[in-house]
């Protein structure tokens, strides 16, 4: 080994692909944006397109600078303050640090180009890290340049590496329009081909909804009385269908990688951990019952979405929570509990029956309680923008339209590919997602080993742990581009994948 520490390809994890026997695809690792080199970039962009106003007020919002609009602002405040305000502690020492030869493989595109083989790794898909929330500035004209900025500056830099590596174009969602607007910038523009959406859009209601809604930014944090989460399907603001449309035409699949710290019940004022566990499964859980409940994976039946980071096992309750909602509370199944239904007469010979001490038939006001009927609701059938009879049918509205992003440590995995446990018989699709760049790797080539202690352990078969690190992957990314990995490291096997896909 090298003084730089690069060693050869002689590592556990390499040797590890080398007997699987097929490639593994790494659906969400992480780069580190390097800060200085990318805001010189993304300053230079800015002026550009918007001249000296923009570039100004992009400064004066503290750009794209997380210490500068997350970090230190939380650390500026003293206690009372924090409580006062209630303001969540946000993440602190979350980037590899000792281990430099990772820290450095993250910020820089040709290591880890190179190392990606040492990790048994053959593509990545990568998602940025301090600009994770760009996403969600306040300010519109900031929010869409800042969002251009950085996707054609991931375009730039990793181009070189593509046969290896690709990274994600973010895309605001705040309105259609703009979304769109992104979306053909990042794909016809700068040729880029996987997406990250903004899931959740944090919107005012009540007094504060006709305000213009400035001041400091939160990444998707703090929904408090004045704010509501729209997460781009049912009751949204706006009719999400065009954007839809123009990912299946422009051929990318959405995925959303939106945190959900800072609101709900992750809002300590002094514990990350409080506030990260179960976070991302909270927002992902939110986007995916929107979609789906809003119809959209209906409408728009050659549409995957993915949901990152946030593992499977909410969506492997959420599945089961809906069938079973589905069964009792469908539009025949209903009128089981229609108060009108109610025989009156029967309770009250009931009540004279088995009624003793306070529950007498005779206690005044008990006939009118049960005959008091709740008003009739304006809508009886709450499925029916899904447009489905059975529970069949639902099931094949969600399994094949979502994936989900699950972490090598991550046990839970196993539930999603228990079908004898799942609704249907249905696997879920999950997916590899190695968050190689974050606090919770430690050793970036250790990554597949510890996905695969699942095989070793029992709790996955070898078939399984294909479709996990493999299979499933480059379905989602093929599904509406079979063309994804053209001119990668694994065209050959994702090819013969899809040609087999579609001969079944």
């Amino acid at each position: 080994m090298s003084r730089l520490g690069i060693g050869s390809r002689a590592t556990r994890a390499a040797a590890l692909r080398a007997g699987l026997g097929h490639p593994v695809v790494d659906a969400d690792g992480h780069f580190i944006e390097t800060g200085p080199v990318l805001m010189e970039f993304v300053r230079e962009f800015v002026k550009a397109e918007g001249g000296g106003d923009l570039a100004e007020r992009f400064e004066k919002a503290g750009g794209i600078d997380y210490d500068e609009t997350v970090l230190r602002p939380w650390s500026r405040l003293g206690e009372a303050e924090r409580r006062a305000n209630w303001t969540p502690r946000p993440p602190w020492w979350s980037l590899p640090a000792a281990n430099s030869l990772d820290r450095a493989t993250a910020q820089l595109p040709r290591l880890l180009h190179e190392r990606l083989g040492d990790l048994g790794i053959d593509f990545a898909v990568l998602y940025p890290s301090r600009t994770l929330t760009t996403t969600a500035i306040k300010d519109a004209e900031v929010r869409q340049v800042a969002c251009r900025a950085l996707n054609a500056f991931c375009a730039e830099v990793y181009r070189p590496y593509a046969d290896r590596l690709t990274p994600v174009a973010q895309i605001p969602t705040h309105t259609p329009e703009e979304a769109i607007a992104a979306l053909e910038h990042a794909v016809q523009g700068l040729g880029l081909k996987a997406v990250l959406v903004n899931g959740l859009v944090h919107r005012p209601i009540g007094a504060g909804a006709g305000a213009a809604s400035g001041g400091p930014r939160l990444p998707n944090w703090g929904s408090g009385s004045g704010e509501r989460i729209d997460a781009l399907g049912l009751d949204s603001e706006y009719d999400y269908d065009p954007f839809w449309r123009r990912c299946l035409e422009l051929g990318v699949a959405p995925a959303s990688h939106t945190p959900g710290m800072g609101w709900g019940s992750r809002r300590s004022i002094s514990s990350y951990t409080y506030n990260h566990i179960g976070s991302f499964a909270a927002s992902m859980d939110a986007f995916c019952k929107a979609l789906f409940l809003g119809g959209v994976t209906r409408r728009f039946p050659g549409l995957c979405f993915g949901m990152l980071e946030g593992g499977v096992a909410w969506a492997c309750a959420l599945l089961a929570d809906l069938v079973g909602h589905f069964e009792k509370r469908n539009v025949r199944a209903i009128q089981q509990l229609n108060p009108a239904r109610i025989d009156t007469d029967l309770v009250l010979e009931l009540f004279s029956a088995y009624g003793e001490g306070r529950f007498r038939a005779d206690v005044p006001g008990l006939r009118e309680s049960l005959t008091r009927l709740e008003p009739d609701p304006p809508e009886l059938d709450e499925w029916k923008a899904l447009g489905v009879e059975t529970p069949e049918e639902l099931i094949e509205l969600f399994v094949p339209r979502f994936y989900f992003g699950c972490e090598a440590d991550d046990p839970t995995v196993a539930w999603a590919f228990d079908a004898a446990r799942q609704p249907g018989g249905r696997k879920l699709r999950a997916m590899f997602s190695s968050d190689l760049g974050h606090w919770d790797v430690p050793d970036m080539a250790s990554i597949l080993l510890e996905a695969h202690e699942l095989v070793e352990d029992g709790a996955l078969s070898e078939p399984d742990f294909r479709d996990f690190v493999f299979g499933n992957p480059v379905r989602f990314y093929t599904s509406v581009n079979p063309g994804f990995f053209r001119g990668t490291a694994v065209e050959a096997e994702a090819a013969e994948l899809v040609a087999g896909e579609r001969r079944a």
